[in-house]
């Protein structure tokens, strides 16, 4: 059996954090769970050697308190998986300041914060895996999420260059690009283009389906898989994109 890792979750509770957290577990990892919501936390994984932050990643001082908890409690992290993020539908002119910069400060800030702390400890090991979950939407343009768009550009964006810079001390970094998956965030984002046309979820949600590669959404455990499969991997500064028909 391969030795056990110390494994550092966000957005932990729900969705495709969930299920990369329940196969880690499952796997004998020790893993730190971080999100919000401490019932989330209570539900994955019970009874296993895991570690439960509670932590909201836009807290002044969350990314590195939740790193420094997993160092006193395991010694190291060997592996940080940046999963906690969210998106926004809305037409580029009704898009607010406010929706604009939670946006950046979720999907790119909180995870460049996160790697910023986790860095020292993996360059003292001389090795770490960093694994972020962006978006095919960091990859291409669609229209009416240009805030949550930017986002997942700017952080394909960090991890290439974090790919380029940690090589040498044995640490990488990897994203994987998700088309839509079946997450209650996707749910919110069809709910929102229902609201736009005047059509139903059902149908907003079928046309959507059509246009994708294998005509569906990726399940969470698909997400799951190919972020944990680049634990086992060498490669760095890969951008992987997910879709249905794959």
């Amino acid at each position: 059996m391969a030795p056990s890792l110390r494994i550092l979750v966000t957005g932990a509770g729900r969705g495709i954090g969930r299920s990369i957290s329940e196969q880690l577990l499952g796997q004998g990892h020790r893993v730190a769970l971080c999100a919000r919501t401490r019932s989330d936390l209570e539900s994955v994984g019970k009874g296993t050697d895991h570690l439960l932050i509670v932590s909201d990643v836009l807290s002044e001082g969350a990314p590195e308190s939740a790193v420094a908890q997993v160092l006193t409690a395991w010694g190291g992290l060997d592996v940080l998986i940046l999963n906690a993020g969210d998106g926004v539908s809305l037409p580029l002119d009704k898009t607010t300041d406010q929706v604009w910069d939670r946006m950046l400060a979720l999907n790119v800030t909180a995870p460049f914060k996160f790697m910023r702390a986790a860095i020292p400890a993996m360059k003292a090991q001389n090795h770490g895996k960093i694994i972020v979950i962006a978006s095919k939407a960091g990859l291409e343009g669609e229209p009416n999420v240009s805030a949550y768009t930017a986002s997942k550009h700017a952080v394909v964006g960090l991890v290439r260059s974090a790919a380029v810079e940690l090589k040498k001390y044995s640490i990488a970094v990897n994203a994987v690009c998700p088309d839509f998956v079946d997450t209650p965030m996707t749910l919110r984002s069809l709910e929102a283009a229902a609201e736009r046309t005047g059509k139903s979820v059902e149908e907003v949600r079928r046309a959507l389906e059509s246009k994708l590669v294998g005509e569906r959404f990726l399940t969470t455990k698909e997400v799951a898989d190919a972020a944990i499969a680049f634990i086992g991997s060498d490669e760095t500064g890969v951008i992987q994109l997910l879709e249905g028909g794959q």
